[in-house]
C-alpha cells in the first residue's frame, strides 16, 4: 500500500482528502505544518506528498524545491509531488512545476479526480529497470546515461526529476527530430491523459534552470516554435 502525506492546514479540506485516499486504499497521514512534514519525512518512507502552498510556517513551493534537492527529510529527490492549492493564476502553475511538482491541482477540487492524478503519478513515478546494454547518448558536452539515471554536462552531474530525465533522454536519441508537445506527452508520460500538454513547457523550464546552474550559458532543448522541441548540442 502507497504511503501518502497530507501537508495541509485547512481540516475541511484534509478531512476530504484523507476520506478520499483512505477510500481508495492509500496509507495517509497528515502534518499542519513544514515542520511537521520534515519530521514525518525524517522518521519513514513516503511515496507521495500531497502539499498546500500556504502553511503557516513557510512556502509551500520552497518546500518542494527543498525535496527535489533532498533536503527536506529523509525523502530523495524523486519523491512525487502533487500540489493542491487554491491559487489558479496559470504564472503560478507554472513555477509550482518547475519547482518540481508532478502535478498541480486546484481549490476546489473534485475527490474523485484528485485521486486518479495520485494514482497517475505514482504509476510514472515508478522507474523501470533500465533495458539490458541501454546506451548512453551524447550530444555535444552533454551526455545522458539512462543505467545510472545520470545526465552530465563536461561531466559534472546536473540532478533531474525521473520526468526531466525521460525528456531529455527521449529528444537526445533521436537528436535531429523535433518532438511535438503531444508526442512528448505521450512518450514521457506514457500517454497519461490527465497531463496537459503545456506541463511538457514546465518540464524544459526546469531542465534549462538546472543546466545553467552548472553553465549560465547551457541550453540543452531547442525549441521549434509552432512544433515542438529537439536536442540541442552544447560544447
Amino acid at each position: 500500500m502507497n504511503r501518502i502525506l497530507v501537508i495541509d492546514d485547512e481540516p475541511a479540506v484534509v478531512d476530504v482528502v484523507v476520506f478520499a485516499l483512505k477510500k481508495a486504499g492509500f496509507l495517509v497521514q497528515v502534518a499542519g505544518t513544514l515542520a511537521a512534514a520534515r519530521r514525518l519525512l525524517d522518521a519513514r518512507s513516503v511515496d507521495l506528498l500531497v502539499l498546500d502552498l500556504g502553511l503557516p510556517d513557510g512556502d509551500g513551493m520552497e518546500f518542494c524545491r527543498r525535496v527535489r534537492a533532498g533536503s527536506a527529510g529523509s525523502a530523495g529527490s524523486d519523491i512525487p509531488v502533487l500540489i493542491l492549492t487554491c491559487r489558479d493564476d496559470e504564472v503560478d502553475r507554472v513555477i509550482g512545476l518547475e519547482s518540481g511538482a508532478d502535478d498541480y491541482v486546484v481549490k476546489p477540487f473534485s475527490p474523485r479526480e484528485l485521486v486518479a492524478r495520485v494514482r497517475a503519478i505514482l504509476r510514472r513515478s515508478v522507474h523501470p529497470e533500465p533495458e539490458r546494454g541501454a546506451p548512453a547518448v551524447m550530444h555535444g558536452a552533454v551526455r545522458v546515461d539512462p543505467g545510472p539515471h545520470l545526465a552530465t554536462l563536461r561531466d559534472v552531474a546536473v540532478p533531474l526529476t525521473r520526468i526531466e530525465f525521460d525528456l531529455l533522454y527521449l529528444l537526445f536519441k533521436v537528436p535531429q527530430r523535433v518532438f511535438s508537445r503531444d508526442e512528448l506527452v505521450e512518450r514521457v508520460y506514457r500517454g497519461e491523459a490527465l497531463v496537459s500538454d503545456r506541463t511538457i513547457d514546465s518540464h524544459v523550464k526546469g531542465v534549462r534552470r538546472k543546466f545553467q546552474l552548472v553553465d549560465v550559458a547551457a541550453d540543452p532543448i531547442e525549441t521549434v516554435f509552432g512544433v515542438g522541441y529537439r536536442a540541442r548540442g552544447i560544447e
